[in-house]
Order: structure tokens, then sequence, then C-alpha cells
């Protein structure tokens, strides 16, 4: 009897798993649908925002100097874009090894408006958050945007995310990304190659099912957080981020309950991924769990039956290796490769899916493990401080809380 009940749930969760992937399949055929009409008509269908370009303060909070870190600094300073732009980077020391790269880039791009700012403050628990509280404060221009000290983009990024704010209903607009490993070598790890693949065929599968499902999105990514200052106003400002962990998706949440519509562009860009070992890869996937826990409680609960190859496996156990479970196993595994395939090469341009693809089964073992490990415990690791998460929110944590 435990044996046809373990066949019922697997079948049950398995068959719910293959629901998910035709949702994020029929997500992201809808987004580029929207993508290639906004492209030729404008935000509103009527040519509006094709050439807006308001002016933008783009603020990037640093700390410490990464290996990829420079190229991605580079990429913002070589915009193609109509409107003017400045650049703050936000340190909180003038000792900070990041100093140096800015003034690098000051000498290689005399023409852009480039400032460093200095914050001396430490607001809460998130020092990502309070120095963008201190950035805010001296930037210029009634619209920012945030990203990360890693993100690489294209020389037409400003001018593809700033057009959605042609729409005065916006009030965010944010970016897919798809992560970028070393080409070849020792930096080329097992681990990294999962993280990429898990970034290209998990996460952004799960954004276009949720675009789908709920007819938009409301929350934001941290890739790209553009902003007009009326409705960063109206959502209560970054202050209330301070003890945040998440606060690329609260921001974008908050905006959304003070009435703004968020935006998904159709830009994408890139970020590193670092040359993880085991155990950097576990702490940072448990991390990403546990901020998604607490951000979207419900929907991460059901996040559980997306890993659907692991449970097909586990079907095909319970049944006896019966024919039909077998049949099964084969519509999973080929929902998700054509999951894969869309979203990550499709819709993300990563060539590196090509390349990973076969270690998809492997990626779904680890992502159903951390789902299910994310619930054992309320602790991170962030930039090897360990912190508690609760109801979004971290506070240092002690070694026998650990």
């Amino acid at each position: 009897m435990m044996a046809t009940a373990v066949e019922i749930a697997t079948t049950l969760v398995t068959v719910g798993g293959l629901v998910y992937m035709l949702l994020a399949l029929a997500g992201a055929r809808q987004f580029g649908r929207d993508c290639r009409r906004i492209a030729v008509t404008g935000a509103n269908g009527a040519g509006v925002g094709l050439g807006f370009a308001p002016d933008v303060s783009i603020l990037k909070p640093v700390k410490g100097v990464d290996a990829c870190m420079y190229a991605g600094l580079a990429s913002h300073c070589m915009q193609q874009y109509a409107g003017r732009f400045e650049i703050l980077f936000g340190v909180g020391s003038a000792d900070d090894p990041a100093v140096e790269e800015i003034a690098r880039l000051r000498l290689e791009f005399p023409e852009c408006a480039i400032r460093l700012i200095v914050c001396p403050e430490r607001l809460g628990t998130s020092g990502k958050v309070s120095n963008l509280v201190q950035m805010l404060r001296e930037a210029r221009y009634d619209y920012v945007l945030i990203n990360d000290s890693d993100i690489c983009v294209s020389r037409n990024y400003l001018s593809h995310v700033m057009r959605g704010f042609a729409d005065a209903k916006v009030g965010m607009v944010t970016a897919l990304y798809r992560g970028r490993t070393a080409a070849d070598g020792a930096a080329l790890t097992l681990w990294s190659r999962l993280e990429a693949l898990g970034i290209s065929t998990d996460f952004m599968a799960g954004v276009m099912a949720a675009r789908k499902l709920e007819g938009g999105i409301r929350f934001g990514l941290g890739s790209t957080l553009a902003i007009s200052r009326a409705a960063l106003a109206a959502s209560g400002g970054l202050e209330p981020l301070v003890d945040s962990l998440a606060d690329d998706y609260e921001m974008g949440a908050r905006i959304a309950q003070a009435g703004y519509r968020v935006e998904l562009c159709g830009e994408v860009v890139e970020t590193a991924v670092p040359a993880y070992d085991f155990r950097g890869f576990c702490e940072h996937q448990i991390r990403w769990a546990r901020t998604t826990r607490d951000s979207r409680r419900w929907g991460y609960l059901g996040l559980g039956i997306t890993y659907c190859i692991p449970w097909a496996v586990v079907n095909c156990v319970a049944s006896g290796f019966a024919l039909w479970s077998f049949s099964l196993l084969s519509l999973v595994v080929l929902a998700r490769v054509a999951v894969a395939l869309t979203v990550g090469v499709g819709v993300l341009g990563d060539a590196q899916v090509l390349r990973d693809i076969w270690l998809l089964p492997l990626r779904d073992f680890f992502g159903l493990g951390f789902w299910a490990w994310s619930y054992a415990s309320d602790t991170i690791v962030w930039r090897g401080e360990r912190f508690r998460l609760r109801d979004g929110r971290i506070s240092p944590a002690n070694e026998e809380n650990a």
C-alpha cells in the first residue's frame, strides 16, 4: 500500500511539473511576441517610446574587486544613448580596492560622467542598500538605474531599458540575465556550470511562468532595477529595505503595490559566474533558495514540483518500472529540454546551455535537494558572513545558530 501511495503521489507531482513546463513555454512564447511588438510599435503600439531617452543616474554599489568586474563597469561607460547619463559608484570606505578600478575607469573614459561616493553610514544589515540610500542623495536625475558590479551590458542597454518609461504607468523596468562561466581551464568547474545552467533554465523559466500566470511581473531582478523617482517615493523609498536580503524583489513588489507597473524589457544582460567549488555552490544556492522562500512563500512551496525529472525517476521506481512510467519520464525529459532550449537559448541567447544540456538531470536533482533543504534552517552565508533570515530581513547570526 505504501508503494501504491508513493506511486500515485509521484505521478500527480510529475504531471504537475509537466504542466508547469508547458506554462513556462507559453510564457516564453508570449514574452517573445511582446518584445517584437514593442520593438516595432513602441510601448503603447503607436510608436511612442521608440526614441524616449530620459536622463538617468546609474547607481552601482561596489565592494572589493572581482575577476570580471572591470569589463562590466567599462560596458556601462560605452553606452550609445541619446539622453544624458551619469555613473555613481558607492563604496563603504575610501580604502576599498574598488576605488583604484574607478580611477582607472575615469582615465579610460574621460568623457563619461563618473563619480565616486564614499558612504560612511551603516543604516542597516545590508551594506548594499545602505550605500544605495546615500548614493541616491547625490544622484542628479529623475530616473535611477541600479545593478550589481559584475553585470556586463550591450552598448544599447540604456536605450532599450529606459524607453519603457515612455508609458507613464511604468514605475520600474527590469531585465533578464544569463550567467557567464569561464570558457575553459580550471575556472570552468562543474559547480559553476550547474550554477549558470540553473540561471538560464530554472530561474528564468520561472520568471516566464510567473509573467504568464500573473499577467505581468510584480517584482524586480537585481540585474537591472530602473526606477522613476516618483514611483520610488510612492513605494516608500529605499530606507525600509536596509535590512532586506531580497531588496530587488521587494523594490519591485512595493512599486507594484503603489499602483505602478513593473515592465520586463527584452534586453538581456550578463553576470559573471565564479569558479565555484562544491561548498561555494551550495552556500550560494541555499542563500538563493531561502531568499526566494521568504519573498514568495506560496509560490516557492509549489516550486518543488517544477523539478519533474527527479519526481519522474522516483515514479518509475515506485511503479516497479512500469512501461507507462517510462513514457511519462520521456515526456518530462522532452519538456525539460524544450524549456531549456526555448528560454535559455531562444530568449536569453545563452549558448552555454547547448554545451551543458546533458547536465539537466543532475541540475534538477540538486535543485530539488536545495528546495527541501531551504526549509531546514533560516541561516544563510553572504560574502563570507552568516546571517539569520526572518520574514525577508537579515540579522547577524551567532555561531551556535549557524
